[in-house]
């Protein structure tokens, strides 16, 4: 068929889908980059922490405890507890911000793409978000979901399995001993479920990939026309786009002659209605500012067509209504009135009377 879309995206489609923020990114690439940043950071800095965290809170019982502590000393306690845990966190922290950054980056080009943050109401449409919660791509999604789920429950089972006799034995063990048999399961867990995400991040990049390579493709009538605009000088395109405007005010102005009635601002906005028995509703032959706006008036006054001010009417029939439209219901009643009043005053014989 000729508009199947068969051909591959050219450069300069590629660089408008960037624009807009459509590129190929995997969301698993971002969550298991964190996520082995994160152990890491945990394996090498966890014994340090545990000791940090464990003056930390020695110090604050100690304090809390002292006999002078006041309500009003309590609240400098609790923000120096905060701001010190801050600072045994921030490497984990740190190494978790550095992942997420790094994991955009080697998925695409960095850059900014102000179409990506640029509000779009339909985005927010419910019936948007209705095809979207029940589209392919969303059942895509949960497949992927539940597949991740399952493999981690599966890995979970794995690695705490054979140590479940001892988990049940830890309320005998000192303080110190659970902190690090515990903390080096959970670190020995999180290798063994990055293990499995690794390759499934793979997997969905180069899924990604694929679905985005397929959302780009083009029809042959597409790259014709892409490379006969190309090969157009910006110049030409530029008087181009202004014949073409010409023209289409030279036809708009034809139509004036037979309209019933010209709508005006006074001098600043005209629109040149009609009303007849072709049409549903009263339509809107002409319309024009300033200079296009006189130029309807004395057409208008040429051809003895009825010329009515109506400043609020004139300008939200301007800024609502395009030409060769017919009005919206909600106008109705107020050119209604006008119409009338044409019909009561006009020796020239209406297109609908």
């Amino acid at each position: 068929m000729a508009g199947e879309r068969t051909e591959k995206a050219t450069p300069k489609k590629r660089n408008e889908a960037r624009k807009k923020g459509q590129v190929a990114r995997s969301p698993e690439v971002n969550s298991t980059t964190v996520l082995l940043a994160t152990t890491g950071a945990l394996a090498i800095t966890g014994p340090m922490m545990f000791g940090g965290m464990r003056e930390l809170l020695s110090e604050t019982l100690t304090r809390v405890a002292a006999p002078g502590i006041t309500p009003e000393t309590i609240g400098g306690l609790g923000t120096h507890f905060a701001m010190a845990t801050g600072v045994i966190l921030a490497p984990v922290l740190a190494a978790a911000a550095v992942a997420g950054l790094v994991a955009n980056v080697i998925q695409n080009k960095p850059g900014l793409t102000l179409g990506a943050i640029k509000p779009d109401f339909k985005k927010v449409s419910p019936f948007s978000g209705l095809k979207r919660l029940v589209g392919p791509q969303a059942f895509m999604e949960l497949a992927k979901s539940l597949l991740k789920v399952a493999t981690v429950s599966v890995v979970a089972v794995l690695v705490l399995w054979p140590e479940i006799d001892r988990l049940a034995r830890l309320s005998d063990l000192p303080p110190a001993a659970i902190a690090g048999y515990t903390g080096g399961l959970m670190i020995k867990l999180a290798f063994f479920i990055l293990a499995v995400l690794v390759p499934l991040a793979i997997g969905d990049v180069i899924f990604q990939r694929w679905q985005h390579e397929r959302s780009l493709k083009m029809s042959k009538q597409d790259v014709k026309e892409e490379a006969r605009q190309q090969d157009v000088a910006p110049e030409i395109k530029g008087a181009i786009r202004r014949r073409a405007a010409q023209m289409s005010r030279q036809r708009m102005l034809a139509q004036v002659p037979s309209a019933d009635v010209i709508i005006t601002n006074p001098t600043h906005f005209a629109v040149a209605l009609r009303y007849g028995q072709d049409v549903m509703a009263p339509k809107v032959l002409a319309k024009g500012q300033d200079l296009i706006a006189l130029r309807i008036r004395e057409i208008a006054a040429e051809h003895d067509i009825a010329i009515v001010e109506n400043a609020p009417l004139a300008r939200s029939l301007y800024a609502e209504v395009e030409v060769d439209q017919e009005i919206p219901a909600s106008y109705f009643a107020a050119v209604a009135e006008v119409l009338a009043f044409v019909y009561r005053t006009s020796r020239r014989r209406l297109s609908w009377a």
